[in-house]
Order: structure tokens, then C-alpha cells, then sequence
């Protein structure tokens, strides 16, 4: 309302309220029915007004549109002068919040929360100080008879005890019109004298008081009475008691009144409180509803978890090559017509000028060939390669038995041999130390000084024969007879780019040879090949896992929507204290918020138990490793999901109508 309150206060020669030629009407299927027919009306500050009829007379739907519960079809209603025809809903609860108190037949309590904070409901809403909230709530309670009951839950009081407590809360914030539909309804005889001798009370200080009653003994207490049938007005007289009281109720909210900051603040809170005790009062409904989201993020964080686990002990296998290795192969490029012309390129002087480059950590030569290997009667068709002194470290090899050769081996051209396992188990299945036996390689005999460990990653060089290695200088010179070597691998320092060092080296054997007559191939396309691809499979699974999420967050709507039918006459309350359509929304919109929020921990509590079982069955081969990105990422999106699945509850809540959602139980 664009109207402060202390504005309408201000007028005392304007009636209260004024309704001329106001109609209202409802629809039934195809048909109108018209419940109030041209009923001019004017009801002046301070007094106490009876409007009794029988049931279906339209008492109930005039005191409605007079509390600004519900709107006329046509005419006018003035308060204090203003008009309220074509006021919004937010406008029309400031209205209610300021100017009217309610006491209903049915009390209309909140059950979740105990007497005091059931009359503070309004002031919430209002803005009130908190501390003047909790005072005035308590003080209210006190003058009428609950002292001891402010903590007591609704269903801990008797009838007439509830009803008090529907009075303090129409008065919490001033409550200059009492609107009383059936007061003293739904109590005994005793507790519906109290509560009219309470309406006395308040009447005579100042507070305009309009009962609605089918009683002609209640009418009769009251100063005047406006009587319908069928929706007229057929008699409005005055008691012999009338007096029009003119003090007016203290005002409330203008001492009391916060900032707007810290009244939105004080809003959230309690929405926040709200819901939780929704989500209290329903354990098992509530985590049937986390379910969803509890099993959709525990998969993405799991999925992603294994997928960064499996890439990296793939890799860790790649690095048994070498991390960041190059190799310098000799000819030209496959496909260049140059290449059948041209063989016998690469020199060991070629790589060692590679090796002496700063960003090279070590080189080796490498000359392979396929040979006839003896050992006493056993014959067996074998690889040999001539590798340099730096093999093991370029190539990630390591020996189990034995020694590695050193740069004496190379320079002597000694004929001592490494062997792989397979070459181990064909010649020396019986021998537990072959150290030091004799291998005839070819015509060229060669002692064993070393045998490698097995190499079951998967990476290693595929090679199902026995495998030998010597010095490539005795390879050249006592079995190939050759000055050239075949390639040579270079392992480059991790803290140079791979490609840099790629480019770099090309442009070093282009510039000793004037030509390119060798070929480059960079094991590190590998590594990023890998990594592409295990990326790519984590996001295509964590897609799938995402499914979940989404069926979750629709079990999250679907719940919510049923909580919000559940908690309709909650909602009417609340927006005939006051709340804002924004309120009503930021409460269920936030209750589902914490479902989802609550739901991602515990998925991400799933998904770190997983991960801990799965890293103790795959032990030291395989892990689980959790990445901070998706697991901020799942906590988002379990968020968003509340934020998005939520809207729709927390807005149909917003737009119930007060009317219909009051009637509901």
C-alpha cells in the first residue's frame, strides 16, 4: 500500500470503514453465484460491531473482504478513506499486518512452535525488533492468564488457553481491528465468557472489535449489529450499550520497527526455522527425498574420483617408458618418395649432441636386431638391442638382479649382456643367479651381468621373445659391422614443454644433417591422448550420474508440492498475520534448498566411503582420488537443484488464496 500506517491514523472525521455497493461473487462450474448483493456498509473507529446470519447469509465472506482476505467482485471498500480495490496482494498484507488482528473458531495455531513464538508470527513479518518482539509477546501472554504457558505447544493447551493465544497474536502488532469469526465457537461456557469479557476489554481500549456470530446472546453483548440473510443486509441497530470509545490502541510497530536489511534477515531466520521443524516433523519423508540427490552427487564425486584415479595410474604406468621421452628415428618420414634413397643418417655423435642440449636429461643409442641365442642345448630365437649406458633411466627399467652398464661397457665395447625375464626363464628356467653365465649370440659369446624386473603394466615394450641388451658399440662394431645407429631416446626434464623439446631437437638435426631425413615421435602424445580420453569418459559417466540428480530434484518437487497441500492452512495464516507472497515463497523455496543442500552432504559422506572401500580392495594398484572441483561442483548443483525444482512448490504456495487456504485443515 503506498500509504504508511501512521497516514491512515490521521483522519479521525473519516469513518473506520466504508463499503458502498459491494458484490461478491463465486463461480460453480459454469454457473455465477452470487454470495453478497450491494451491501453499503460504515463501521467507525472504536466500535464493537455483531455481524450475525445464519450459515450461508455471506457473514463469513464479508468479514473476509473487510480483514482483506479476499477481494469484492464489485463496489467500493474505503479504509480511512483510502481505497483498497486495486490493491496487490503484497499491499493487501501490509494491510493485515498493521491494521488487523484475527481470532478464528478454530484457533489456528501453529503446531511446530510454542505460544510465544506463535504470537511474535506477526511482528516477524511486521519487522519488529526482536528483542521488543520476544517482551511484548510474553507480556501479552501474561495479561492474559498464560504467564506459564509462553513455552507450551499448542497441543499442550486447553481450548480457551489457545483462543488467548489467537488474541495476543491479533494483538502483537497493535491489532487496531479485531476481526472474530465464531470467538467462542469451539469453547465451553466459561472460556467463551472469558473470551468475550477479553473483547470487552480491548474494545474499550480503543480497539474496533467486528464478531461474526450465528448467536443472537453474543450479538446481544455487542454495541451494534448488522444482520444478514442470503447476502443482504436486512437490519443494522444499535444496542442500548452502544458508545462509541474514542481512545485508540497504542501504536506498536512505530517504536519498534527494524531496518529493512535486518527484517528481511529476520524473515529468512524464521523460514529457516520453519523449515527445519517441517523437516523434523517428517524424518522419513524427508530422507526418502534426499535420496535422489544423496545417489546422484555420490555418483558424480565417485565417478569423477575413479575416473581421476584410473587416469592417473595410467599414466604412472606410461612413466615406466620414461615420463617425457623422445625418440630420433633414421630415414625419412614414411610416405616420402625421398625415403627409399636415403639410409644410415644417425650417428651416436648425433646423439650426443642431442644429449648435451640443456633440457635433455640423458640419451641412448639404440640398435635392435632378431638373432639366434644359445645357451648348452637350448637354441632360441631372441631380440637384441644395443642400448647406451643410460637405458634404464631413459626407458624406466629397472633390474632385479645384476648391474647396469656403466660408460666403460661403452667405450671398451665390452660384450657384457642385460636380460629380460622372458630371456631369463627360456635360458636359465633351473638357475636362481645367471649372473655371470655365458650367452652365444650368434658366433658373439656375451656374459650376463644383469637381468630386468617384469614388466606387467601393459606399457612396456611389447615384446613376447626373449629379449637381450649390450653396449651399441658392440653391437655396431661385432655383430651389425655398422657406423650408424638405428635411433636414440632422449628423456627430456619434465620442466620443459614436450613439444618445445620436440621442436628444438628437430631443428638441432636438421641443422647437422641439411636435410630432415629422420623421423620424431613424442611419447608424451600418449600421455595426453590418455588424459583426453579418460576425460572424456569420466564427463560421459558423470552425465549419466547426473540423471539422478535431475530425478531427484523432481522427487524433491513432487514431495514439496505435497508438503505444500499439507501445510495450506499454515500458509493461510501466516498471510492473514501478514506474510508477504515473497515470505510464504522464501519458506518452502528454502526448506527445499536444505533437503537438496543436506542431500549433497550426504551424498559426498557416500561417495568418501566409497572411495575408502574401493581404495582398500584395489590397494596400492589402484585409487580413488578426489577432486576439490567436483565436489564443490556437486555441492552447487544439489543447491541449484533445490533453487530449481523448488520454485514450482514455493510459488504455487505464494499464490494459494488466504480464503481457501484458511478453510483447509
Amino acid at each position: 500500500m503506498s500509504h504508511k500506517t501512521s497516514d491512515l491514523k490521521t483522519a479521525a472525521d473519516v469513518p473506520l470503514m466504508q463499503v458502498k455497493g459491494l458484490i461478491r461473487e463465486f463461480k460453480a462450474g459454469e454457473q455465477t453465484i452470487r454470495v453478497l448483493h450491494d451491501i453499503d456498509l460504515t463501521i467507525n473507529q472504536g466500535e464493537m460491531v455483531a455481524i450475525i446470519g445464519q450459515s450461508g447469509s455471506g457473514k463469513s465472506t464479508l468479514m473476509n473482504i473487510l480483514g482483506c482476505l479476499d477481494q469484492a467482485t464489485a463496489g467500493e471498500y474505503k479504509i480511512y478513506g483510502q481505497s483498497v480495490n486495486r490493491l496487490d496482494a503484497d499491499e493487501l498484507a501490509k494491510l493485515r499486518r498493521e491494521h488487523f488482528g484475527f481470532i478464528f473458531q478454530r484457533y489456528h495455531l501453529l503446531g511446530d512452535i510454542s505460544a510465544r513464538d506463535n504470537v511474535s508470527v506477526p511482528a516477524v513479518y511486521a519487522g519488529m525488533d526482536g528483542q521488543a518482539r520476544s517482551e511484548r509477546a510474553e507480556k501479552l501472554l501474561a495479561d492474559l492468564g498464560l504467564a506459564e504457558k509462553v513455552n507450551n505447544r499448542p497441543n499442550q493447551l486447553s481450548g480457551g488457553q489457545q483462543q488467548r493465544v489467537s488474541i495476543a497474536r491479533a494483538l502483537m502488532n497493535g491489532g487496531d481491528i479485531i476481526l472474530a469469526d465464531e470467538p467462542t465457537g469451539a469453547l465451553d461456557s466459561k472460556s467463551g465468557e472469558d473470551v468475550m469479557q477479553i473483547l470487552h476489554d480491548l474494545n474499550a481500549q480503543g480497539h474496533t472489535i467486528i464478531m461474526v456470530t450465528h448467536d443472537p446472546n453474543l450479538a446481544a453483548q455487542a454495541e451494534r449489529v448488522i444482520e444478514l440473510k442470503d447476502g443482504y443486509v436486512i437490519a443494522d441497530y444499535k444496542n442500548d450499550n452502544y458508545q462509541q470509545v474514542q481512545a485508540r490502541p497504542e501504536s506498536i510497530l512505530d517504536n519498534h520497527r527494524k531496518s529493512a536489511f535486518s527484517s528481511f534477515i529476520d524473515r529468512l531466520f524464521e523460514a529457516f526455522k520453519m523449515s527445519l521443524l517441517a523437516m523434523r516433523a517428517h524424518k522419513m519423508r524427508t530422507l526418502l527425498t534426499m535420496l535422489g540427490i544423496i545417489i546422484g552427487i555420490a555418483s558424480v564425486v565417485s565417478v569423477v574420483g575413479l575416473g581421476k584415479g584410473s587416469q592417473a595410474q595410467i599414466l604412472t604406468n606410461i612413466s615406466s617408458l620414461g615420463t617425457n621421452t623422445i625418440t630420433v628415428s633414421d630415414g625419412y618420414p614414411y610416405g616420402d618418395p625421398r625415403r627409399q634413397y636415403n639410409d644410415d643418417n644417425l650417428t651416436p655423435q648425433d646423439a650426443q649432441a642431442v644429449a648435451d642440449q640443456p633440457y635433455v636429461i640423458s640419451v641412448s643409442p639404440q640398435l635392435d636386431s632378431n638373432m639366434n641365442v644359445r645357451y648348452r642345448n637350448v637354441q632360441e630365437a631372441a631380440s637384441v638391442s644395443g642400448v647406451g649406458e643410460d637405458y634404464l633411466s631413459v626407458s624406466g627399467e629397472s633390474l632385479i638382479q645384476g648391474q647396469d652398464f656403466d660408460e666403460q661397457s661403452i667405450l671398451r665395447r665390452t660384450q657384457d649382456i642385460i636380460i629380460d625375464d622372458n630371456a631369463k626363464n627360456t635360458f636359465f628356467p633351473d638357475i636362481a643367479n645367471p649372473i655371470g653365465e655365458v650367452l652365444l649370440i650368434g658366433s658373439v659369446p656375451g656374459r650376463v651381468i644383469g637381468v630386468l624386473a617384469p614388466n606387467n603394466s601393459g606399457f612396456s615394450r611389447s615384446v613376447d621373445s626373449p629379449t637381450l641388451y649390450m653396449p651399441y658399440t658392440t653391437m655396431m662394431s661385432r655383430i651389425k659391422g655398422s657406423a650408424y645407429i638405428e635411433s636414440f631416446v632422449a628423456l627430456i626434464d619434465d620442466n620443459i614443454s614436450s613439444s618445445a623439446a620436440e621442436s628444438a631437437i628437430s631443428q638441432l638435426m636438421i641443422s647437422r644433417h641439411g636435410t630432415d631425413d629422420f623421423r620424431i615421435r613424442n611419447s608424451d602424445s600418449i600421455r595426453q591422448t590418455i588424459e583426453s580420453t579418460t576425460t572424456a569418459m569420466t564427463l560421459l559417466i558423470s552425465s549419466i550420474a547426473i540423471i539422478s540428480l535431475v530425478v531427484g530434484g523432481i522427487g524433491v518437487m513432487n514431495i514439496m508440492l505435497v508438503s505444500v497441500t499439507e501445510r495450506t492452512n499454515e500458509i493461510g495464516v501466516r498471510m492473514a498475520v501478514g506474510a508477504r507472497q515473497s515470505d510464504i515463497m522464501q519458506q518452502f523455496l528454502i526448506e527445499a534448498v536444505l533437503v537438496c543442500i543436506l542431500g549433497g552432504l550426504l551424498g559426498i559422506g557416500l561417495a568418501f566411503a566409497i572411495g575408502e572401500l574401493i581404495n582398500r580392495v584395489g590397494g596400492d594398484s589402484f585409487k580413488v582420488i578426489y577432486s576439490p572441483t567436483s565436489i564443490i561442483a556437486a555441492f552447487v548443483c544439489s543447491t541449484l537443484i533445490g533453487v530449481v525444482f523448488g520454485f514450482l512448490p514455493a510459488r504455487n504456495a505464494a499464490k494459494l488464496d488466504p480464503v481457501e487456504a484458511l478453510s483447509r485443515d
